[in-house]
């Protein structure tokens, strides 16, 4: 990129669990030999992959199916984007193909309905071969589309543990039979506020199952999570707590009323592609998607307050290419997996380290190279200090000196609005001439009153008054 300060230096910081809760931890991987052969996978399942495109196994799969396969619970630590998922679809895949037995046998909970789809197709995908099938549950749509969707007895539940549990309550799911319990994304479901759901539906499940864990990060509370429900688990801990080589990041120090404008700039370079814009509320997420558009940029928002039929619309058109921009919160975003994205941008800071690197990870994925940039104000150097603490090291910072200070710097009309949710100076005084060039008389943006001949009635009493009057001068 034209505008690079610089390739910042990469992370080796891994975060470890006590021995006592890691009996068997692989950080050093080797290379899969035979790839996906050597697992044993029936030749459905390899037809499956071979329609994925997949031809090298990743690190965190060659080193957690086999384990599955055996039957063994699992506590799986590794990034976004590195192959998590079909690390537990095809041993799953598998085992259900030697079972086959009729309904839910394998409950996989995820935290956003985003990230529930994904792993539902990446099922569908891999298992197309073969009789299993899955279903999705979720909030956001009528739960009789999933009372339906049950009543056909699917093999697997893909669920977001809110609606799994209302489904419970109603009779419309039972939980007995389930044999494998999956909980994906669990240091991102603890942030979420979801661990007491967690929690409740693993007592609901039978306590003589396999259980597979995967993690991004493993905060205490997770730690504790896997102490109670592993048993004599497979570890497999691949540096979950650093950025994986393939993302260069900067930090941008900025102005906050600067912001928009360096945002305009940054995404105007050739290298530009496509890119996540993280934002910190669900308000300046959509005002922000609007200022782009107004600028002539294919953006769009996802945001909570959306209905599931418009982040579907969203999403898709994000992954067609409709939009090259997507405007979002963190837990709208969370578990998007979305290919090619050259740029992750954090307009607002993150609120913690472990976000951070949940939310750069949305680039660079299957070892695609990504440039993620953070703006940074001076309200947010503290949480800079408590990033680079958890990194082990300084991130690079780019200034940029005519985006550090407020001024008046000429922008683009489309982009007269410097500020979400202030309006410039330019637009408050258009705003103010036009109040004056209004009649004294006149409220704002009404017509004046015009009677055309004829006084309008003023409801009841007026007609009532005409009335009493019109009987009394008789």
């Amino acid at each position: 990129m034209g505008r690079s300060c610089g390739r910042s230096a990469r992370h080796s910081e891994n975060t470890r669990l006590p021995p006592e809760t890691r009996p068997e931890i692989t950080t050093q991987i080797s290379a899969a030999k035979g790839g996906f052969d050597s697992f044993g996978l029936g030749q459905s399942i390899v037809r499956g992959i071979e329609f994925a495109g997949y031809e090298t196994p990743r690190p965190i799969q060659t080193e957690t199916i086999p384990s599955v396969l055996e039957g063994r619970d699992v506590l799986g630590l590794a990034q976004t984007g590195t192959g998590k998922t079909a690390a537990f679809a095809l041993p799953i895949l598998e085992s259900l193909m030697a079972r086959r037995t009729p309904g839910p046998s394998v409950l996989i909970l995820a935290p956003t309905r985003e990230l529930a789809s994904q792993i539902n197709a990446e099922f569908t995908t891999l298992g197309q071969f073969t009789p299993v099938r899955s279903t999705t549950v979720y909030g956001g749509v009528s739960i009789k589309r999933h009372i339906q969707a049950l009543r056909a007895r699917p093999n697997i539940v893909v669920a977001c543990p809110g609606r799994l549990l209302d489904l419970y309550r109603q009779n419309s799911i039972n939980l007995n039979g389930i044999s494998t319990l999956v909980i994906d994304e669990a240091d991102q479901m603890f942030d979420m506020g979801f661990m007491p759901d967690v929690r409740a539906i693993i007592d609901l499940v039978s306590s003589n199952r396999q259980t597979l864990l995967f993690s991004a990060t493993m905060p205490k509370e997770i730690r504790h999570l896997a102490n109670r429900i592993l048993k004599n688990p497979k570890v497999v801990d691949l540096g979950n707590s650093k950025i994986v080589s393939t993302i260069e990041h900067e930090l941008y120090p900025v102005a906050q009323q600067r912001k928009f404008n360096l945002l305009q700039f940054l995404i105007s370079d050739k290298d530009f592609k496509s890119a996540i814009i993280f934002m910190r509320t669900k308000h300046r997420a959509l005002r922000t998607a609007r200022q782009l558009q107004n600028g002539g940029y294919n953006a769009v928002a996802l945001q909570g307050n959306m209905s599931q039929v418009q982040r579907d619309r969203a999403m898709q058109g994000f992954r067609d290419g409709k939009y090259k921009i997507l405007v979002a919160t963190d837990i709208a975003a969370r578990g998007i997996d979305v290919a090619n994205i050259s740029h992750v941008i954090n307009f607002d800071f993150p609120n913690t380290p472990d976000s951070y690197v949940h939310r750069i990870g949305r680039t660079g994925r299957s070892e695609q190279s990504g440039r993620a940039f953070t703006f940074v104000t001076p309200d947010d150097e503290d949480a800079v200090r408590a990033l680079e603490r958890k990194l082990g090291r300084k991130v690079n910072r780019c200034v940029l000196p005519d985006y550090t200070k407020n001024g008046a710097r000429p922008v683009a009309a489309s982009a007269t609005q410097s500020k979400p949710g202030q309006q410039s100076e330019s637009a408050l005084e258009a705003a103010r001439e036009r109040l004056n060039q209004r009649d004294p008389g006149q409220r704002p943006g009404r017509k004046p009153k015009t009677h055309g001949g004829y006084q309008p009635t003023r409801g009841k009493q007026a007609r009532s008054r005409h009335r009493k009057h019109a009987v009394r001068s008789q």
